[in-house]
């Protein structure tokens, strides 16, 4: 970049023929030299905005009538390149809803289209009576071409059983249609134009059912614009205040001496040591001794750090720009970088955050007090969860002496007579948790299955749950594993594998670990008989630890 700058620069217009114009192309890159910016006319390419608007993008740039009647089999290609270009729409516009949506933005591309059209073309083009390989166009489709993009486990799950919508047998049935609300379907066999005729008459919006949503999801959407909105707002703020307002200095001093006042002292490792030794058999020792270790260096962070600001304040330190960053999200609500780098996911504002980090310590505390472990585990208090799924895993193993690796979990979700009980006595195996929010569905706590969220409830509260460690060969396997492309039935449990995040991005990365910094782990929900995993999938059925407020 710095020798792009460098020549551009150099060219000065005694220098340079007169007709003589530079075109650069490029992503978004924070490196890209300013100078060229500045004095460059920037022009941008976006894609087209709505399902109306991609298919006719698709129709008009990509296919003609030599593409269209290429194939031996028109009727059948024609449908099912039809459904791809609703497949393609539909994984762009699925963004727009956030982690309900996609956990990564992805951006798909024309060319992931046209190499997938290209190969619809090649399967279809000399086939006479044989079946048209759906598995391997599914498996092209998704796996390769699209799938190539998703980085996410979770969205190459969604992204595959969305395809099943488009490219299946079903697509050929001049009744099938995209969506319930019967405006989306795959046109009668025609020409170039009649299909652009059909995609003229579809809605300019379209709603959260088409994609598989709830209704609830257009919320989400709406509220996470808003709160883009406000947040750039308050970015602009200026730190002097008219009238009778506080000051940026006093404000910042009010906030921070509230949260240093409300923050307890640390937590004594050694005393904590001796009473929860390590023991073989009692894995949850370690788990809560390197639990405290890491809530003790957590607040001891917080804590230099208020000390600092306020001697800032009060000009005996220099405020460097590191603290007046921490101050700045201080006054504005927001927990600042520093804090949150060294702290576990979060998304709450700073007084919600707080008063979390309070919550998380007295639950730790009780524990410790206590000398032993809770009857009930608050999974969402832990700062490394992954630690206390490992250490029910290890007792269970140790117990039983068996190998860790040949052990899984399986799980129950209580009712509210068994809550009653989890209270008063310890499960034999396994581990008792609350603590997890339901996003996308809720628990039919009469049926006990998954079912539909009510009219604008975003969140729900999950019953108490049972992890229950077991040998894997006991563990009824699932029915229709989503990764199966072929569909093939796996097993006989007919429940979903809702995953757990600790927080609402649902985004993660791999730590130095091996774990996500996000994902936690899949529960199996039981479902009604008349729902299947796609259904739920489809909707963004996710829990969560925690809540962003």
């Amino acid at each position: 970049m710095p020798t792009l700058e460098r020549l551009c620069e150099e060219l000065s217009p005694d220098r340079i023929q007169s007709d003589f114009r530079l075109w650069l192309t490029s992503e978004p890159s924070k490196h890209f030299p300013a100078y060229i910016l500045q004095n460059g006319v920037k022009m941008t390419m976006e894609p087209p905005k709505g399902m109306r608007a991609n298919l006719i993008g698709s129709y008009t740039s990509m296919i003609d009538t030599a593409f269209l009647e290429g194939s031996t089999r028109p009727r059948e290609f024609r449908k099912l390149l039809f459904g791809l270009c609703f497949f393609h729409a539909l994984v762009r516009e699925r963004r727009k809803f956030g982690p309900l949506g996609w956990n990564i933005k992805y951006v798909f591309s024309g060319s992931d289209l046209r190499i997938s059209m290209d190969q619809l073309r090649i399967f279809c083009a000399d086939l006479d009576d044989e079946d048209i390989p759906y598995a391997a166009l599914r498996y092209l489709t998704g796996e390769c071409n699209y799938g190539g993009r998703v980085t996410d486990d979770k969205d190459r799950r969604c992204l595959a059983n969305m395809l099943t919508d488009f490219y299946s047998e079903v697509i050929q049935n001049e009744d099938y249609r995209f969506s319930p609300s019967g405006v989306y379907y795959a046109p009668r066999d025609g020409s170039l134009e009649s299909y652009m005729d059909y995609i003229q008459t579809l809605p300019y919006t379209e709603g959260p059912e088409l994609f598989g949503l709830h209704d609830n999801a257009n919320i989400s959407c709406a509220l996470d614009e808003t709160n883009l909105l406000l947040s750039t707002v308050l970015s602009l703020q200026p730190r002097s205040t008219g009238g009778a307002g506080a000051s940026w200095d006093e404000t910042l001093a009010e906030v921070s001496g509230d949260i240093e006042s409300r923050l307890p002292p640390q937590f004594d490792l050694e005393r904590a040591i001796i009473d929860f030794p390590v023991r073989y058999e009692e894995s949850m020792n370690t788990v809560l001794t390197q639990e405290l270790l890491r809530f003790n260096k957590l607040t001891s962070l917080i804590k230099r750090r208020l000390k600092e600001v306020q001697r800032a304040i009060k000009g005996i330190v220099v405020m460097s720009g590191d603290l007046e960053a921490m101050g700045n999200s201080m006054v504005q609500g927001q927990v600042p970088t520093i804090w949150s780098k060294a702290a576990y996911p979060s998304r709450k504002p700073l007084g919600s955050w707080v008063a979390d980090l309070l919550q998380r310590l007295d639950f730790l505390r009780s524990w410790n007090d206590a000398k032993a472990a809770p009857a009930v585990f608050w999974i969402s208090g832990f700062y490394f969860t992954q630690a206390f799924i490992t250490g029910t895993l290890q007792n269970f193993a140790r117990k039983y002496q068996i190998p860790i690796d040949t052990v899984a979990f399986d799980y129950a979700i209580l009712t509210p007579g068994q809550e009653k009980a989890a209270y008063a006595h310890k499960p034999q195996d396994g581990s008792i948790c609350r603590g997890l929010f339901l996003e996308g569905a809720r628990w039919n706590i009469e049926d006990h299955v998954l079912t539909e969220s009510r009219p604008r409830e975003l969140h729900t509260t999950v019953p108490l749950f049972h992890l229950l460690p077991k040998s894997k060969p006991d563990i009824e396997p699932v029915i229709g594993r989503p990764e199966l492309y072929t569909g093939e039935i796996a097993g006989t449990a007919h429940v979903y594998m809702c995953p757990v995040y600790k927080e609402s991005t649902r985004q993660g990365t791999l730590s130095t670990t091996g774990h996500s910094t996000n994902f936690v782990m899949f529960i199996r929900m039981p479902m009604a008989k008349h729902h299947d995993q796609k259904h739920w999938i489809k909707r963004g059925v996710a829990m969560l630890t925690q809540l962003d407020v």
